[in-house]
């Protein structure tokens, strides 16, 4: 489980199957990310029982930091380790829990975890020009827009836009080179006590 001060990522319990099952049936929801095509129980199951053999995919639930029910859940697909990069996708189940900073500390977990622990290079992912919300949280988790896919997607009778997004593993922090032992001149920065540059930061923490 991974912790953040509003919410926690982690896997999946049997009782998560209805709340999941339920999100990706609602037709509202469906227009924020994609077609709407209803999911049958079979199919949801199948799904659900291929979780734990697809070694491609993780996928977390979204839990509120002070209690047990699902919120939400995030899917890492499309894991490529020659590649180094995979796919990242978010859904928040109820209006009541968006807006809220709930998605934004759930990303920036996610994508922690590719980094530290998957040893990805490159996460990326498609949006909805028009979902203003949703590419604002993931900028604010370091992602940048590298195109748009001009009228790729027909949602609710009409042609959208496609924005393509991906943030890039964090360069590592460079140390400067301790002097020749016997040196006689000391850098400038050791001389004045100035600080090291600090590397820039990946991702932004938000509320």
């Amino acid at each position: 489980m991974l912790i953040a001060s509003l919410i926690t990522i982690g896997p999946l319990v049997a009782e998560d199957f209805g709340p999941l099952f339920c999100w990706i049936n609602d037709v509202a929801a469906a227009r924020l990310d994609f077609a709407y095509r209803p999911v049958d129980m079979v199919a949801h199951q199948q799904w659900w029982d291929s979780l734990c053999k697809d070694q491609t995919r993780v996928v977390f639930a979204i839990r509120r930091a002070t209690e047990p029910s699902i919120i939400g859940y995030i899917q890492i697909n499309g894991i490529n380790s020659v590649h180094r990069s995979a796919e990242i996708g978010i859904r928040i189940g109820e209006e009541k829990n968006r807006g809220q900073g709930y998605g934004k500390e759930a990303l920036r977990l996610a994508v922690e975890f590719c980094w530290n622990h998957l040893n990805l290079n490159r996460v990326q992912l498609v949006v909805f020009k028009h979902n203003v919300r949703a590419i604002s949280a993931y900028k604010a988790v370091g992602f940048r827009k590298e195109g748009v896919l001009r009228k790729a997607a027909f949602i609710g009778g009409g042609w959208v836009d496609l924005c393509v997004m991906a943030a890039l593993r964090p360069s590592p922090v460079r140390r400067r080179k301790p002097p020749l032992s016997g040196s006689a001149i000391a850098p400038f920065a050791e001389v004045h006590g100035a600080p090291e540059i600090a590397a820039a930061k990946a991702h932004l923490r938000v509320a």
